[in-house]
């Protein structure tokens, strides 16, 4: 076997963070699958998503080794225009791979400097080409994005999108560009599936993402009110828009006698699985997602999903695995309320269902081949 590539990722955050969930899940997950293949290292922030304090136990501004991928964290005095191409210049590397469009640091700054270095470039877009991604600070992402046509900015780049949804998003905004598309990589389980108990009448839901307005929270807080039964309705993950948490807070403090919500604050990747185990589904009703590692993660669990029509996870109800929902409050109170109702048998053919889902997804040699793929031209 030759000598394996050395594939430099940039990305926002990294382990061990946390809370800017799919792009750090995916980049560790990536690593954890190809790392025998490839070799891989990383550079990121020496902060989590949303925070200012460094991680306590990173040497910032050198070189750390976490599981055996070396990782450069930059702290926020130290990142800079210059550090960033110092640090290119300073090892040979047969490609990067960097996450996201709109990062100056770790997607603008590398792509300026690499624009005349004969050097594979691969962008993995995040969703970020998405029509509710883009809706977001709109004016200001599409001035960047025709800016960036004009200077040819993302010529002789590689896009790579976890699926064709994905791929028609990219060539809607930016044309003939060359793509590959190859699925996001679950984070690896070798954790024991709990059996949960189900009771008729009683139904424990939780979200795990973000409060975001793209996350659609409030949706799943007002369908709630119109369900009868005891449902607890926990949320878990960052506080993102404390103002899109404002105009939550109204329909949680009136939902009716016997249904509550709850946010609970952020869970570290590490704790997710048993935290999966104290639920009976996950309900996100999300406005769309390129990947959702959170869904495949509550399937893996054993947990059933009540999503929106949104994602890649679809035809969940023909596999027993759950729902995938259009953004009807009619369609998910009906879903939610025969979720109450539910049983312990019908239940448990529904876990097992998903826990079927979730390893058909991870165990598909075509997953592999599509990573490997990436790189390997």
């Amino acid at each position: 076997m030759g000598q394996k590539k050395k594939i430099l990722i940039f990305v926002d955050w990294f382990l061990p963070g946390y809370k800017a969930g799919g792009p750090v899940q995916s980049c560790a997950a990536l690593i954890e699958h190809l790392g025998d293949e490839f070799d891989f290292s990383v550079v990121t922030r020496d902060t989590d998503y949303c925070e200012s304090k460094p991680y306590p136990l990173v040497k910032c501004n050198e070189w750390n080794d976490v599981n055996g991928t070396p990782v450069f964290y930059f702290s926020r005095d130290f990142l800079s225009v210059k550090a960033v191409r110092n640090l290119l210049s300073s090892r040979e590397y047969d490609g990067i791979y960097l996450n996201g469009i709109f990062s100056l640091y770790f997607t603008i700054i590398p792509l300026l400097y690499l624009r005349k270095k004969r050097m594979p470039v691969i962008i993995a877009a995040r969703g970020m080409f998405g029509e509710g991604a883009l809706g977001i600070k709109k004016m200001k992402k599409r001035m960047f994005l025709e800016a960036a046509r004009v200077a040819g900015l993302f010529r002789n780049v590689l896009f790579h999108a976890t699926n064709l949804a994905e791929a028609e998003d990219i060539r809607r905004e930016l044309g003939d560009v060359k793509i590959k598309v190859a699925g996001n990589f679950p984070r690896k389980h070798g954790h024991t599936v709990v059996r949960r108990i189900k009771k008729a009448g009683h139904v424990r839901l939780l979200s795990l993402s973000r409060i975001a307005r793209e996350k659609n929270i409030l949706f799943a807080v007002e369908v709630l009110k119109d369900v009868q039964g005891i449902v607890e309705f926990d949320l878990f993950g960052p506080c993102y828009d404390e103002a899109y948490w404002k105009e939550c807070l109204p329909a949680l403090r009136s939902l009716p006698p016997g249904v509550t919500a709850s946010y609970k604050g952020t869970v570290e990747n590490i704790s997710v699985p048993s935290l999966l185990g104290g639920y009976h589904f996950l309900l996100m009703p999300t406005l769309g997602e390129n990947f959702g590692h959170v869904v495949i993660e509550a399937m893996s669990a054993g947990c059933p999903v009540i999503i929106s029509d949104r994602t890649m996870w679809n035809k969940l109800n023909e596999q027993q695995a759950g729902w995938d929902l259009p953004l009807s409050k009619n369609a998910f109170r009906e879903v939610i309320q025969k979720c109450v109702e539910m049983e312990q048998e019908e239940y448990d053919k529904l876990s097992a269902g998903a826990l079927r889902y979730a390893d058909a997804f991870s165990n598909d040699p075509a997953l592999l081949s599509q990573n490997r793929d990436l790189f390997s031209s």
